[in-house]
């Protein structure tokens, strides 16, 4: 609509407008008489030649403008009908997405899992993840995850459903409860008391011959020695040294030694050995000391919570260097040692006895700063552990992974993929 404003308030509408004219006066009639009054009264003062009414014309002006047109009903109908259609067509958008963009997601990831296998089998490669294999694994709320299992092994279990709960876990993963202190069901009160319980004396021998003993019930998933900086771990699957453990900032005197495995040894004729043991869910959790050593130093990563399973661990490269850890360096009789254990997925903390201040698997609420890699920390005057000491437990099954010096006549007793119990020999040396 176009519209002249003319001195004597009149208005000229050209005639094609007109009936759009009449409908929008009927649909602003509060608007439409404030504006006439104002030009007809504006032009009989005018008129009159009143300049000493030049002040209450500027007041009616002000007033009139403070008036807010008042919209009709039907206005405001259409407004809000249209506010609808707008929201209808965002949400049905938005639903399109929420409801198909998993679902091609899936199908992406499916295709591409494939075409990698595929790949491998043909050039006659270990199936390993891709790149971006690890990056849609590591979008997972695993932390999230494993915060709430934490939660939840630490809920009361009325005494009534127990035996059922508890019953249904031990057939799951044959858990042999004769070898724990409380062997009735009962005693236990929540998840994480079942998870840790402490075996009965005597069930578990040192072998007082052997230089090194298993210090968990697990698997052997690897073991032997550390070439060129690197260890396996799994067969076909590297990881490196320097990555796993972090700066050698431990170290007393600095050594200019651009191989990172030298720099370790205390000895330039001794080697490097690794040993990865895994504790399934049905394992005794807790942990010991594998060898009498002195623990100087302690290390805290703080990283991903991945699954440390077997079939994990085969397919996922730098596992235990992705995942958060727990380090501690020391010594030994033969120089290096150190006793890693590394969380994992529904691992609700990895406790150490003799270490009150360490907390795993903690939320880092709202703080948008990036988070710091490790934690350091320097044990005063050290901390001696003798063979069998008991040092601390998983809430759930997890993997410990050591890593020590030793002469070259040091010899593992144990093989890949066998199952050890605390306290037996995993190797000695011969002379």
């Amino acid at each position: 609509m176009v519209s002249y404003f003319m001195p004597r308030g009149r208005f000229l509408i050209k005639p094609p407008n007109f009936r759009q004219l009449r409908q929008k006066h009927h649909q602003q009639e509060s608007k439409w008489p404030v504006l006439r009054s104002f030009r007809q009264n504006f032009s009989q003062k005018n008129g009159n030649g009143g300049d000493h009414n030049t002040k209450q014309t500027e007041v009616s002006v002000r007033a009139m403008v403070r008036v807010k047109p008042t919209l009709s009903p039907t206005h405001s109908i259409q407004q809000q009908g249209l506010q609808q259609e707008r929201r209808n067509a965002l949400l049905r958008w938005t639903g399109f997405l929420l409801k198909w963009a998993p679902v091609g997601i899936c199908v992406f990831g499916a295709i591409e899992w494939q075409l990698n296998k595929q790949n491998c089998i043909k050039n006659r490669t270990l199936h390993t993840a891709t790149q971006f294999q690890s990056k849609i694994y590591s979008l997972l709320p695993l932390r999230l995850i494993s915060r709430c299992w934490g939660w939840l092994a630490s809920c009361y279990i009325p005494e009534s459903v127990r035996p059922f709960i508890f019953g249904l876990y031990i057939n799951t993963f044959k858990v042999n409860l004769e070898e724990a202190l409380y062997p009735d069901i009962k005693h236990y009160k929540t998840f994480a008391e079942f998870f840790t319980r402490p075996l009965r004396d005597g069930v578990r021998t040192i072998d007082s011959n052997a230089t090194l003993v298993s210090p968990a019930d697990g698997k052997i998933l690897h073991l032997g020695k550390a070439c060129r900086s690197l260890i396996e771990q799994v067969k076909g699957v590297n990881y490196n040294l320097a990555d796993f453990l972090g700066p050698t900032t431990w170290l007393r005197e600095s050594k200019h030694d651009s191989n990172y495995m030298n720099a370790l040894k205390y000895n330039s004729s001794t080697i490097l050995y690794h040993c990865v043991i895994y504790l399934a869910p049905g394992d005794y959790h807790r942990f010991h000391s594998p060898a009498d050593w002195n623990s100087l130093f302690r290390r805290h990563f703080t990283g991903e919570l991945f699954s440390v399973s077997p079939r994990i661990a085969t397919w996922l490269p730098g596992l235990f260097c992705l995942n958060e850890r727990v380090l501690y360096v020391g010594e030994w009789e033969h120089g290096f040692f150190s006793f890693t254990a590394v969380g994992a997925t529904n691992v609700g903390s990895v406790q150490i006895f003799m270490d009150s201040d360490l907390k795993t698997n903690q939320w880092a609420g709202l703080d948008l700063r990036t988070p710091r890699t490790f934690y350091d920390m320097t044990i005063d005057n050290g901390n001696l552990f003798k063979k069998g000491d008991l040092v601390g437990q998983f809430n759930m099954g997890s993997t410990i992974v050591l890593l020590f010096e030793a002469p070259l006549d040091f010899e593992f007793k144990v093989k890949p993929g066998q199952k050890v119990k605390v306290g037996q020999s995993l190797g000695r040396i011969l002379n």
